[in-house]
């Protein structure tokens, strides 16, 4: 029995350990990401753009509190983007919260972006699960404009919003029926990358979150789920379909459980240039 009983205190304490260091993973800086990605549709005499993708704060407590927001904010500012792009899920209702707050709390945080374009945002299924009533007024309370399944152009871009793909408010169709009458080049911005299929193949650059790259990645096994019908075709980093282009971000938040394993929160940052063929 005392063999038994230290083997099983033994389980327990190496569980805490593991437990501790997802933590430690969860909260840590976002590892930033940089990628310089070619547009074939790139305005003639257009400069390249620096564009920030964030995604899935999931404000609530006890690992994403709003002034860890404001750190990450700092950090973003630092990197100097014209644009800042928000891929949703701006709450949270994990289960094993320790503060909730409101819409105007977590996203007021926002509000110290200093991008010159300013910010853009989708929504994600957080939000709507939340309501929107706090949510879209506090976002536009941070200057920061809201896009649902309609475009507009910022600079050289065309950007188009995708509503929420996996609470069926998504509207791909619409969203580049908008763009269509807009003359830069094209961007796509999802909270989740399971639009990507659905897009046209000259919508060359899909932006997207939602998947936290699957947030806890067991050894051997993988992910416990990347949300996606796709699994991990579309789920983390850059990847293809056809000649579009994707960029998932791991987010910075967490969903369920406050915890990571090998999937670290990141932002990315994009140069955008026009494609070599446009050069000459």
């Amino acid at each position: 029995m005392k063999k038994l009983a230290g083997f099983l205190a033994g389980l327990i304490a190496l569980g805490c350990l593991a437990i501790g260091y997802m933590y430690s993973v969860a909260i840590r800086d976002p590892v930033v990401r940089r990628v310089t990605v070619e547009m074939p549709d790139w305005p003639a005499g257009a400069p390249p753009l620096h564009v920030a993708l964030l995604a899935d704060l999931h404000v609530g407590g006890p690992d994403m509190p709003p002034s860890r927001v404001r750190r990450i904010v700092r950090e973003v500012n630092s990197l100097g983007p014209a644009l800042v792009l928000l891929a949703g899920d701006f709450t949270s209702d994990k289960r094993l919260m320790t503060k909730h707050y409101g819409g105007s709390e977590a996203i007021a945080p926002l509000a110290g972006l200093k991008a010159p374009l300013g910010g853009v945002a989708v929504l994600g299924n957080h939000d709507h699960w939340r309501g929107l009533g706090d949510i879209v007024p506090s976002l536009r309370a941070a200057h920061v404009r809201v896009l649902d399944n309609n475009a507009m152009t910022i600079g050289p871009l065309d950007l188009g919003g995708v509503d929420d793909a996996f609470t069926g408010h998504d509207d791909v169709a619409a969203t580049v029926r908008s763009m269509r009458r807009l003359p830069g080049a094209k961007i796509l911005l999802s909270h989740s990358p399971d639009i990507v299929p659905a897009a046209p193949p000259d919508i060359s650059l899909i932006l997207a979150g939602h998947t936290h790259c699957g947030q806890i990645r067991l050894p051997l096994i993988g992910a416990v789920s990347y949300v996606s019908r796709y699994g991990a075709h579309f789920a983390c980093g850059l990847s293809r379909d056809g000649p579009k282009r994707v960029v998932t971000t791991a987010g910075l938040g967490t969903s369920v459980l406050p915890l990571r394993l090998g999937a670290v929160p990141d932002l990315w940052l994009l140069t955008l240039v026009p494609s070599s063929r446009n050069r000459h």
